[in-house]
């Protein structure tokens, strides 16, 4: 790519990842669909290469999240024991399906347009989720919380391997409803820091059914780390229910979009 085709890639991948480090979600949800409604790129080609583009972004952002202490690692542990055998099942079922890049199967964009939506509708209605999660269901039995957030990976290894989309808005609605008593900024951080085994593997499995553009993810990279760093800056100081109401209202324009593409 020269400088006058990069150059939408990059402020692109600024801008998504400025709103995954203050909000932690968005990543995959706001550049899968922007890859393929703005820039015409192949669903499977978007999926493997964000997928890939999402590790390194998020991994700095756990980076910047471990430092400020903002990250829960018995929480990310357990979403990984389920995540790990979810997406690496995946992988090997599309490779028995021979799926493979530079192809945009109609039942994937559609399963893309209604995570979309859902995703949209838990960043709407996440500190709502909380507050009647937290009215009703003072404290989870602790027996069912180890369980239910490993089950809760699992969903979400299959779901992120075949969309790249919900490792952090689904994954917050899940952590929400399952950890009452831990502060919000912390289950984002976790959040966060769990994506980067997840999204790594998959991109990894979609490398090897042809299904990632590297000059693209590096494209994207350099406007997303400088991104992602300064949102996890500005995450203490802006109003994190403005920037997820943005997000929301965007996920649901492109969900829509992509259910009519």
């Amino acid at each position: 790519m020269d400088i006058d085709t990069s150059l939408p890639f990059i402020i692109s991948g600024f801008g998504v990842g400025l709103l995954v480090g203050m909000t932690g979600v968005g990543g995959g949800s706001l550049m899968t669909p922007i890859l393929i409604l703005l820039f015409g790129v192949q669903t499977t080609t978007v999926v493997g290469s964000d997928l890939l583009y999402a590790a390194a972004t998020k991994g700095v952002g756990t980076l910047s999240r471990g430092l400020a202490r903002t990250v829960d690692w018995k929480i990310t542990a357990c979403l990984a024991c389920g995540s790990v055998p979810g997406t690496t099942l995946t992988i090997a079922v599309l490779y028995l399906l021979d799926v493979h890049g530079s192809v945009s199967p109609r039942p994937l964009n559609i399963i893309l347009g209604v995570t979309l939506l859902v995703s949209a509708g838990g960043m709407f209605f996440l500190r709502r989720l909380r507050w009647l999660t937290i009215r009703h269901h003072p404290g989870a039995a602790a027996r069912l919380i180890v369980p239910g957030t490993v089950l809760a990976g699992f969903a979400l290894g299959v779901l992120v391997t075949l969309t790249s989309v919900g490792a952090g808005a689904l994954g917050m609605i899940v952590l929400v409803l399952l950890y009452t008593d831990t502060p919000i900024d912390r289950l984002v951080g976790s959040d966060i820091a769990h994506a980067v085994p997840l999204t790594l593997i998959a991109g990894c499995g979609h490398w090897l059914l042809g299904s990632v553009n590297w000059p693209l993810v590096a494209t994207l990279l350099l406007g997303s780390i400088p991104g992602i760093v300064l949102g996890s800056h500005l995450s203490s100081r802006l109003p994190e229910r403005l920037a997820r109401s943005v997000v929301a209202a965007i996920l649901t324009v492109v969900g829509a979009r992509m259910l009519g593409n």
